[in-house]
């Protein structure tokens, strides 16, 4: 049995379950056994009604699904009268029950409780046989179940009456046993398997459900709210012990079930009672302030008015569940207010975000910590940007320095700047300005006053950054005074003063006064009124080891006022003692700076905290450093925010760079300092001065003295002229050359020509212009051409020589000829081409006719293909040539035979190599020549090969062996891994997965569609042919006898076990035929049996349907006639009947046919069943058949014989060693016993020795011990001294020059030194001599090689000077052209904007577009790009200027620079002369480094040997050393005379080149004049431009000033804009608010809805019961 109820609206059903055996009486037990607490009132909490039964008074509201005898008499049958004469009875319950008219009536109202006498009589009683019936019972309100009783006729198993609950009033278990419908489930009928055994309709007469009574204890559900209730509508008002249903509430509650609070109380949520609170609902309490109606709220609920009860109606700007209080946004809460409250006037970037933004009550904003104002619409002072950031603002953070105050623009945060400074926080300095160094007030002691200065210049080590500044030091001697003339100052405050200066002596010591002249007494009121004369005069002393001084007390200055600093050296020394008297150089001064007192300005002063965090940030890096030293580092992160405002404080801003413009390559300077980016040679902060050692100061900056070391005094020059100071004999502007007519500077000497020329090389001698046909180094020979003896003594000339003519004839075809001394007749030397005894005829391998005038020899064209010897080679006439070789032909022998290929010029013709499977059968003559391309030898290739030869197919290409060219590759695009495949099989290489020639199958040993997926082969390799499965099914290729997918089994006719396959007997044909033809029936009645479940079994009853049919068409007929008679009247009566008939009939045979259909189904299931078993049995044993045959086969394998066998071996074995064991061990003699013996008789001979051994053991001992103290009396000091040049008693550690067994840091014997006098060092002095000599050497020729080069580039530019001079014109006229152009074009565009401005209809966006662009246009360029741009045409003109005149003065120079050639060819030579003889020296030096390995062998060898032949080793080892000595000193003097006239040679050269250097400075000389012809009109010129680009300039700051007019409006537009766009926000959250509150409403309605479609269903439910009861 089942029991359920069901709780209106909710749908949550509580099942119980009952069993029970058999129906005959049943008393069912309470569910709950405590009931419901009697509250005497509901004053203090919860009440409930009283506990009825629910079933009075609702007798029509109780229904059942089987009833007996609603339909006519049912007979049953009582199992316990079975043995009575009267054991059934009839049931009939069309009529209700009545003990005297109708006592057989049974229906479900017999169950309802009453108190009539024999109440046994009446029962409810089901249909026999119905096994699932349910009793319902249907309430009209929700009641509170608290038991349920029922009785029944028969019992023979109950259930425990009590189900145990923890706590039955728990709202858990309130909610589970409130009900508004009960439904008892009654599911099975227990027969006792009597029905199954008969199944006749007697025997279910017997079984049914029988039931005397049903009680359903509870009370009206009130939730706690009532103590009692009344009828409820449409229920009987006066039915006796009824239980009602509609509560009457207390509590200010309403409704059927006390569920919802009455109008005007809704303040709070209506909630059920509980046990000590009854949760009343109170009336609405409305705030009249923010309500609507004076404080009023909604009398009742009206969805369509949007009315719920007991709500307040707030004002528009006003919430709260009583209104009291404003929204958020919204303050000033007033009852005179038609809206309630007043909006915040609250910026929204300045507002600390969150609910509200200002307060509700005074409506003051609530800013961000940053931000102030009411409305929290500016930043604090101090501060800028009002953002929605966190903070609101940011902090101006104005640089202390560079800002004038800590204030900054509110809008864009601009601190304000001191001159030149930029930036936001005014800490970056402006381009064109710096931030000058601490030490920027500096005084260079060259530049004072005083006596006769000694000024000591110093040259910058290139590489090295200097320690002084300026130009050198002063030399100040004791007594001497320097005077420093002190301009101005920046500032008013005491400055330190640093005085930067160099010791001449090791801890030199000095005392200094400096005395400070003021023009005047100090005025009181001024910063330094507080001085005393005696604040003027400063002592100072330099303590040793200092290269500055800043002297104790500092001195205060004012701006504005001259002052002069008198510096005096009282005395100095060089002892750390100042008593000590000295007389010395004196100090070196280099300049005086006055350092300003930082830290008493207020940025480090003011005792603020940033204050003092400056001033420790200033201390902890020490950042006052920067002011002591001359080199300059970049400041560390912390000292350069710190140095750039002090700098600015103390100078007001920046200064600015002042670069020189003609010493500087850019017009700005470093920020840090002002350091100017100097030119070459230039120094100076603003790049204004030479540097020592360079003069000329000039827009190419300074060019560098190069003054001789030889010939000058020192390496200075005069400043403008760049003059070096000369010695005596020197010449020059770098005294680094004779005089005219003199050579071998710096040994000047005359020049030797023999009086054939009137200079010479002045580093060489060789003389220079030899005239009368002469040449050689000193002209004492004829030129080639010429005969003779040109030398003075023999006073001879120099002849023509006649070959056949004279030199300058047309018929002179001799390089040079002599007189024989015998014959005394001319011997001419015939030039190529030329032959006979004067050069008459032509060579073999030429041709022409040299006889008559104008006449020549001709080298014959044969591209190099004759024998130059043979004169038949060609013709001698016409030079056609006629013995062609290596492999050529024609007329010049300039092209490759046919079948041979390559150049012939150059004799590589070779013979065509053709690959005959590539190459064009067309071209091939014969198997082995083919012809090919003469020039490349490319031969005549198949399609689609390549190669030289043919031997290859083109890429993506194979198969050359077809002999019709290569095929395409074809692999598949996606699935190769590049299109290439092998050139010889055709094979792609494929990706992982892939396979086939082309890759467009799967990979080997797998088949399927590549595209989808790939299966491996799963073949079985004891029956395939080949591994290879179908690529497309997978089917394994089988041997013959071997079937199945994977060749795994024995084919169809054939027997045994796979793999051994035997041929059946010849009988199996005939059986096979007859298995095919019933497999081929089996098959069609498979076929028809799938048509008849596809088409119906309609087939057997098809005759019966169409005789049906037809009865049913008379029948039609005579329904549809108009005239109806009679006799068709009762023919259709009949027709009907028999239609009837034959529809039962019908009926009955296919209820027949299903119920055997059924049974078949069954029995198929079943056997189906038995069959799947059966064939788990099968494969079980065939599995087990498997396993046994494999150990059958394991059993045959098995040699138990051999394994047997092997034991027995292995026993044998073990049994032998243990033999032999035993008997080397026990038996005697054996191996053990030989051992022991030997070893006794080996400790008796150790016994028997062991005292002799001792005895010379000692012996021994007492030798080394003399040998060693005799070791230690030896000395080497002799030896040391001759090859390491120190005494050999000196230890290693204080020996400068080391000796035997002294080492270096790095482990290397260490032996000689540079101020050493041995063999050793003299040795390495020689060495390194030689190499220096040799580094020499290759520069000579170096400078050589550039001499020729820059000959030769000279020429160049000579013959290039008149195309650049017009090119340059050009481009100066299409520039001043252009610039015509862009004047008119700015003007133009000036006037459109200005009318454009003027108009009245121009709306905003549109000027400030105009405007835009107007910003956007830049001038092509600024004043110093045209500045620029005037000197570089200025100077390309300048360069290029009368060029005819330059033309005709170079002739000169270029026929000196060819003579400059010759001379450097000559001195090529001489120096690969001078390079052998180094080598030589080079070889000699090589020597004596072996001599000097030799000697320190020989050390070492001296020190190992001292034992046995000390004496001898020292006098053949002194002679060896003296020897090497004496011989290296004499190859040292001998390389040293080498390397004096290597030097001679050298400055030789050096001559040579500055010759060359003079030339071009000339030429640079006239290229300046020709500039100065051009300054004036482009001068002229330049100021136009300026002009125009001013007046341009000024419209467009007219226009950015309208732009900017136009920028401040449209960011008001965008302030406003913005605004708007945060009330549209506010505006979409209330929005969103909203939507989400429709959404709950709208999931609501949802749910409504889904309890709606519930009710609706359980109504039409108990439509269709109620239609089954009729």
């Amino acid at each position: 049995m089942e029991l359920t109820s069901r709780e209106r609206g909710r749908g949550q059903p509580l099942p119980w379950e009952l069993r029970l055996g058999l129906l005959l009486s049943v008393l069912a037990a309470t569910l709950a056994q405590a009931p419901a607490p009697d509250v005497p009132g509901c004053s203090r909490g919860s009440c409930y009604p009283a506990t009825g039964d629910l079933l009075v008074g609702r007798a029509d509201r109780l229904t059942a699904s089987s009833t007996c005898g609603l339909n006519g008499p049912q007979p049953y049958c009582i199992v316990s009268h079975l043995q009575d004469e009267k054991k059934c009875f009839l049931c009939d319950s069309r009529r209700p029950f009545s003990a005297r008219d109708n006592p057989h009536s049974h229906r479900i109202q017999n169950v309802v409780t009453s108190f009539a006498p024999q109440r046994r009589a009446a029962w409810w009683q089901s249909e026999n046989g119905i096994p699932a019936v349910t009793i319902q019972l249907d309430l009209e309100a929700e009641f509170h179940f608290t038991h349920l009783i029922m009785t029944f006729k028969v019992i023979y198993r109950v259930l425990d009456p009590a189900i145990p609950i923890p706590d039955p009033y728990s709202s858990r278990i309130q909610n589970l046993l409130k009900i508004t419908n009960l439904r008892v489930n009654l599911t099975r009928l227990h027969t006792l398997g009597d029905n199954l055994l008969d199944p006749r309709r007697e025997i279910r007469e017997k079984y049914y459900y029988a039931l005397y009574e049903l009680v359903v204890r509870g009370n009206c559900f009130c939730y706690g709210h009532a103590s009692e209730c009344a009828p409820a509508p449409g229920a009987p008002a006066h039915a006796e012990g009824m239980v009602h249903g509609a509560c009457i509430c207390k509590h200010n509650t309403r409704g059927l079930n006390c569920e919802q609070c009455q109008d005007f109380y809704r303040d709070l949520p209506w909630r059920p009672a509980e046990d000590g609170h009854s949760h009343a609902c109170r009336t609405c309490d409305c705030d009249p302030m923010g309500s609507q109606d004076g404080g009023r709220c909604d009398s009742h609920d009206d969805p369509a008015l949007g009315l719920v009860s007991g709500q307040c109606r707030c004002k528009e700007h006003v919430v709260g569940t009583r209104c009291q209080q404003c929204r958020d946004g919204f303050f000033g809460l007033s009852i005179s207010d038609r809206l309630g409250c007043r909006r915040c006037q609250c910026n929204a970037r300045g507002t600390v975000p969150g609910s509200t933004p200002c307060d509700p009550n005074s409506g003051s904003c609530y800013c961000k910590r940053l931000v102030t104002g009411r409305g929290c619409d500016r930043c604090l002072p101090g501060h800028w940007g009002l953002s929605h950031d966190l903070l609101g603002c940011r902090p101006c953070d104005c640089d202390v320095g560079g800002a004038l105050d800590p204030q900054c623009d509110e809008g864009t945060g601009q601190c304000h700047c001191r001159q030149h400074m930029v930036g936001r926080r005014c800490e970056q300095v402006q381009p064109g300005y710096f931030r000058p160094f601490l030490d920027h007030l500096i005084w260079e002691a060259e530049d004072t006053r005083g006596q006769v200065l000694d000024v000591v210049e110093r040259l910058v080590t290139p590489g090295e950054t200097p320690s002084w500044t300026g130009s050198g030091f002063v030399r100040l001697q004791e007594g001497q005074t320097l005077e420093f003339l002190v301009a101005s100052v920046p500032k008013a405050m005491d400055y330190d003063l640093l005085l930067r200066l160099e010791p001449q002596v090791p801890e030199q010591w000095a005392e200094l006064e400096l005395i400070v002249q003021r023009p005047g007494p100090v005025p009181a009121h001024s910063l330094c009124g507080h001085l005393v004369p005696k604040d003027d005069r400063i002592q100072g002393t330099l303590q040793p080891h200092a290269r500055y001084l800043i002297f104790p007390n500092p001195v205060c200055l004012e701006p504005g006022i001259s002052y002069k600093l008198h510096l005096k050296l009282v005395r100095t020394g060089g002892s750390a003692q100042p008593e000590t008297p000295y007389s010395g150089p004196g100090l070196l001064i280099d300049s005086l700076v006055l350092l300003p007192r930082v830290l008493v300005l207020e940025m480090f002063s003011g005792g603020d905290a940033a204050a003092l965090e400056r001033q420790a940030t200033f201390e902890r890096y020490q950042c006052h450093e920067e002011g002591l030293v001359p080199s300059k580092t970049s400041p560390s992160e912390a000292c350069a925010p710190l140095l750039i405002s002090l700098s600015t404080l103390i100078y007001n801003g920046a200064l600015p760079c002042q670069c020189n413009p003609q010493g500087s390559l850019s017009s700005e300077c470093n920020p840090h300092g002002g350091q100017c980016l100097c030119k070459p040679g230039v120094v100076g902060r603003r790049c204004d001065l030479c540097a020592p050692g360079y003069y000329g100061f000039g827009p190419t900056g300074c060019q560098a003295c190069q003054c001789s070391h030889e010939g000058a005094l020192s390496s200075l020059c005069e400043k403008t002229s760049g003059q070096c100071l000369c010695r005596t004999g020197a010449f020059g502007l770098r005294c680094d050359r004779c005089q005219r007519g003199q050579w071998g500077f710096p040994s000047c000497r005359p020049c030797v020509c023999n009086g054939h020329a009137d200079e010479c090389n002045t580093h060489t001698g060789a003389c220079l212009g030899c005239r009368d046909h002469t040449g050689g180094e000193h002209c004492e020979r004829c030129i080639a051409g010429f005969h003779g003896d040109p030398r003075l003594p023999y006073g001879g000339q120099c002849r023509p020589c006649p070959c056949p003519e004279g030199p300058g004839s047309q018929r002179h075809f001799a390089t040079s000829c002599h007189q024989d001394e015998y014959s005394q007749q001319i011997v001419c030397h015939c030039r190529a081409g030329y032959t006979g005894l004067r050069c008459e005829a032509c060579a073999p391998g030429h041709f022409g006719d040299p006889s008559r005038p104008g006449g020549r020899c001709q080298l014959c064209e044969c591209s190099g293909n004759i024998d130059p010897m043979d004169p038949d080679a060609c013709d001698p006439h016409t030079g056609q040539c006629l013995r062609c070789l290596h492999h050529t032909e024609g007329p010049h022998c300039a092209h490759c035979k046919p079948g041979f290929h390559g150049q012939a010029a150059r004799q590589s013709c070779h013979r065509c190599t053709c690959n005959l499977l590539g190459t064009n059968p067309q071209q091939c003559p014969s198997p082995d020549q083919c012809h090919c391309d003469p020039s490349s030898g490319q031969c005549p290739c198949l399609p689609n090969v390549q190669g030289p030869s043919c031997d290859r197919c083109a890429p993506n290409f194979w198969n050359l062996t077809s002999g019709h060219g290569c095929q395409p590759c074809a692999c598949h695009p996606s699935r190769a891994r590049g299109p290439t495949c092998n050139e010889f099989t055709g094979q792609c290489h494929c990706r992982a997965g892939f396979g086939g020639r082309t890759c467009s199958e799967c990979q080997e040993l797998h088949w399927g569609d590549p595209g989808l997926q790939c299966h491996a082969c799963d073949c079985d390799s004891r029956g395939i042919d080949t591994p290879q499965c179908h690529r497309f099914t997978g089917h394994c290729s089988c041997r013959p006898g071997v079937s199945g997918v994977r060749c795994d089994q024995c084919a169809r006719g054939f027997s045994g076990i796979f793999p051994a396959c035997h041929p059946c007997h010849a009988c199996f044909g005939d059986w096979d035929r007859v298995v095919q033809d019933l497999a081929a029936r089996t098959q069609r009645l498979e076929q028809r049996a799938q048509e008849l479940q596809q088409t119906g079994v309609l087939g057997a009853f098809e005759s019966s349907f169409w005789h049906m049919q037809e009865k049913l068409g008379i029948v039609q007929g005579i329904v549809g006639a108009r005239n109806t008679s009679a006799a068709s009247t009762a023919q259709l009566v009949e027709a009907t009947e028999e239609l009837r008939r034959e529809i039962g009939e019908a009926t009955e045979h296919l209820t027949q046919l299903e119920a055997d259909l059924t049974d078949v189904q069954d029995e198929n299931f079943n056997a189906n069943h038995a069959l799947s078993g059966l064939e788990r049995d099968r494969l079980a044993l065939n599995l087990t058949l498997r396993q046994l045959d494999q150990h059958l086969d394991l059993l045959k394998h098995s040699n138990f014989l051999g394994a047997y066998d092997s034991i027995r071996h292995a026993h044998s074995q073990s049994a032998e060693a243990e033999r032999r064991a035993n008997t080397s061990a026990l038996a005697v003699p054996s191996p053990v016993s030989n051992s022991a013996s030997a070893r006794h008789r080996t400790e008796a001979l150790m016994d028997a020795q062991k005292e002799d051994f001792n005895s010379k053991h000692m012996a021994n001992q007492r030798a080394l011990g003399k040998l060693s103290a005799h070791t230690h009396t030896l000395s080497l000091t002799d030896i040391n001294e001759l090859v390491c040049g120190a005494p050999g008693d000196a230890p290693c550690a204080t020996s400068p020059c080391g000796g035997a067994g002294c080492r270096d840091e790095d482990g290397q014997p260490r032996c000689g030194g540079l101020s050493c006098n041995g063999a050793a060092a003299t040795a390495d002095l020689a060495l390194g001599r030689a190499r220096h000599t040799q580094a020499e050497l290759q520069r000579a020729l170096a400078e050589g090689g550039s001499i020729l080069s820059r000959v030769a580039e000279t020429r160049r530019q000579a013959s290039e000077a008149q195309q650049r001079a017009q090119a340059a014109l050009d481009k100066a006229n299409a520039s001043r052209g252009q610039v015509e152009q862009a004047n008119q074009e700015l003007q133009e565009l000036i006037q459109s904007v200005k009318d454009f401005l003027n108009q009245e209809g121009a709306d905003p966006d549109s000027i400030e577009m105009v405007a835009t662009r107007v910003l956007e246009l830049s001038i092509p360029a600024s004043a110093e790009q045209i500045q620029h741009l005037a000197g570089a045409i200025a100077e390309r003109v300048r360069s290029l200027a009368d060029v005819d005149a330059i033309l005709a003065r170079t002739v000169g120079d270029v026929r000196r620079a060819e003579q400059l050639l010759q001379d450097a060819r000559r001195a090529r030579s001489w120096a690969e002369d001078e390079k052998q003889k180094a080598e030589t020296v080079q070889a000699a030096l090589e020597e004596a480094q072996r001599a000097q390995g030799i000697a320190q062998g020989a050390i070492r060898g001296a020190v190992a040997d001292t034992r046995d032949t000390e004496q001898t080793l020292y006098q053949e080892r002194m002679a060896g050393a003296e020897r090497a000595l004496s011989s290296a000193g004499e190859r040292a003097r001998q390389l040293d005379a080498l390397l004096e006239a290597l030097k001679l040679k050298r400055a030789g050269n050096s001559l040579a080149a500055s010759t060359a250097e003079e030339t071009a400075g000339s030429a640079q000389g006239r290229a300046q004049e020709a500039e100065q012809l051009l300054r004036g009109p482009l001068g002229d010129q330049y100021q136009t431009v300026k002009a125009l680009a001013e007046r341009k300039a000024q419209g467009v700051l007219a226009a950015q000033a309208r732009a900017e007019q136009l920028r401040d409006e449209a960011r008001d537009l965008l302030q406003a804009a913005q605004d708007k766009l945060q009330r549209l926000q506010e505006l979409e959250g209330t929005y969103e608010e909203n939507e989400r509150a429709l959404e709950s409403k709208a999931a609501q309605l949802d749910g409504l809805e889904a309890r709606m479609r519930s009710v609706l269903q359980a109504i039409n439910l108990q439509v269709q019961i109620y239609n089954t009861c009729q």
